[in-house]
């Protein structure tokens, strides 16, 4: 695919799914195998597979249903695009084990997606989970030894 073709696939990914709330329209951009890498090796598990990444958008949208992601920069190169991005969302449902605190939030991140045959098969997430936290009143500072 051309290097347009993939960004598109990635704004659609971001605007038809996550944004419109269909989850289910992830077999569309998403191969059946994909691979999520999270942000900080270790912190989390990979997400394998498309049913777990289903799964993980759930889950994420219960804590945020009114999520919202605003693509900043789409740069691609090859089969890679990485999107800079700034999300917004009030925290209605639990996180991370933090009851539902109303909060209004707003965080950044920048993910590398890697495509083949028009789907993303990997992909690399890297956010500010630390703000995000904090922005719900967990105290992340104090939990660093």
């Amino acid at each position: 695919m051309a290097i347009e073709d993939n960004k598109d696939v990635v704004r659609r990914l971001v605007e038809e799914c996550v944004n419109a709330h269909r989850a289910e329209l992830l077999s569309d951009f998403v191969g059946h195998d994909v691979h999520v890498h999270p942000g900080t090796p270790g912190a989390a598990p990979d997400t394998v597979g498309l049913d777990a990444l289903r799964e993980a958008f759930h889950g994420f949208r219960a804590s945020f249903p009114d999520l919202r992601i605003r693509l900043d920069h789409l740069l691609a190169e090859d089969d890679l695009v990485a999107a800079r991005w700034t999300a917004t969302g009030t925290h209605t449902g639990a996180l991370a084990g933090i009851e539902p605190t109303g909060a209004h939030v707003r965080w950044g991140g920048t993910d590398i997606y890697r495509l083949s045959g028009g789907k993303v098969v990997e992909w690399w997430r890297n956010d500010d989970f630390v703000w995000l936290l904090h922005q719900v009143g967990r105290d992340v500072a104090s939990a660093v030894p």
